[in-house]
């Protein structure tokens, strides 16, 4: 089959509504049936999302207390919700996903959780899913973990720790990689009025029993989804406009990068005051090569070496080791 894509020789200017980031409504989700007053707007319609949703909804329904859990090739719902469940007092689990998802590696997390106190064992292969787990009282409160790996096995303890009994102390080893997940965690944490800190390779969470008041949050949408418009942007003429919601200035999330990274090949973002941006193709002079180190912001590489291609310039993209598990 061959393919013809044409530019249009018409310039509309467009506006678009972005689903709420996937990173930060898994890890609500999560919050959320921990602290149930957690009112959530503008979530993720991504498949992992709705994995994610509907594997903690039906744990809250009135079933046996073994339940088997398929999260497909959902990998931030295995990372997540085999620490949500191995907290889960009285109740066991076995969580399994595709053919792929049996080939991604979970032993560090799961060695973290057992280093605590949970009991979770392997059904197939050392190291990967499926795993039971059987959720226990959680006393121990001290663990560490190789700072360079990704920054979901760091979230899914961080998540659970303001519900363990003695909350956590996280110590990291080595160069962190993904700081911006990690502080995207620790700042929702904070918002709904868990007690954090964050210092040198140290992070601590306070145990928080109490339940929260009535506390809505609205998801920012997705800078990661954001990416294909810049993109398309880049490729396009002088003058072209989209406007896309919605959006904050001080994002908590890494891929807010795109903002610096794109103004490389000739593209403008404003901040309005309604939470929207709007992305403008200002300039076709760009740099030759661009390079640039994404450690913290891994899912957009592939869109940027596109982008690239499309402009006819090289790039460099380092930073990328946690691209191999996602």
């Amino acid at each position: 089959m061959n393919l013809l894509l044409q530019s249009s020789s018409t310039q509309h200017p467009a506006s678009i509504k972005i689903t709420g980031s996937k990173s930060e409504t898994n890890r609500l989700l999560l919050l959320q049936t921990l602290f149930p007053n957690l009112i959530l707007e503008n979530i993720s319609n991504s498949d992992d999302s709705e994995v994610m949703q509907k594997a903690l909804q039906n744990f809250q329904l009135p079933t046996s207390n073994f339940q088997l859990v398929d999260v497909h090739h959902a990998g931030t719902a295995m990372r997540f919700l085999t620490a949500f469940f191995a907290i889960q007092e009285g109740n066991e689990v076995v969580l399994t996903g595709s053919s792929r998802m049996k080939e991604r590696p979970i032993k560090i997390l799961v060695d973290a959780l057992n280093q605590l106190g949970a009991e979770i064992t392997y059904q197939e292969n050392e190291g990967f899913p499926p795993i039971k787990i059987k959720g226990r009282k959680i006393t121990q409160n001290r663990v560490s973990l190789p700072a360079n790996v990704s920054s979901q096995y760091i979230s899914a303890l961080l998540l659970i720790a303001p519900k363990l009994e003695n909350g956590l102390e996280l110590s990291l080893e080595g160069e962190i990689t993904s700081v911006p997940y990690i502080k995207m965690t620790l700042a929702l944490l904070n918002q709904i009025g868990v007690k954090t800190l964050f210092e040198n390779n140290i992070i601590k969470v306070t145990h928080h029993p109490l339940s929260i008041t009535h506390h809505p949050i609205i998801v920012e949408s997705d800078w990661s989804s954001a990416s294909y418009w810049y993109s398309i942007v880049a490729l396009s003429k002088i003058g072209t406009r989209i406007t896309l919601s919605s959006y904050k200035e001080n994002s908590l999330q890494g891929d807010s990068a795109l903002v610096d990274i794109y103004n490389d090949f000739g593209v403008e973002t404003v901040f309005n005051d309604n939470n929207t941006i709007t992305i403008w193709k200002k300039t076709t002079h760009h740099s030759q090569l661009i390079t640039h180190n994404l450690n913290n912001c891994p899912d957009i590489a592939q869109t940027i070496a596109v982008t690239c291609f499309g402009l006819g310039i090289g790039c460099e993209l380092t930073g990328l080791h946690t691209l191999k598990i996602k």
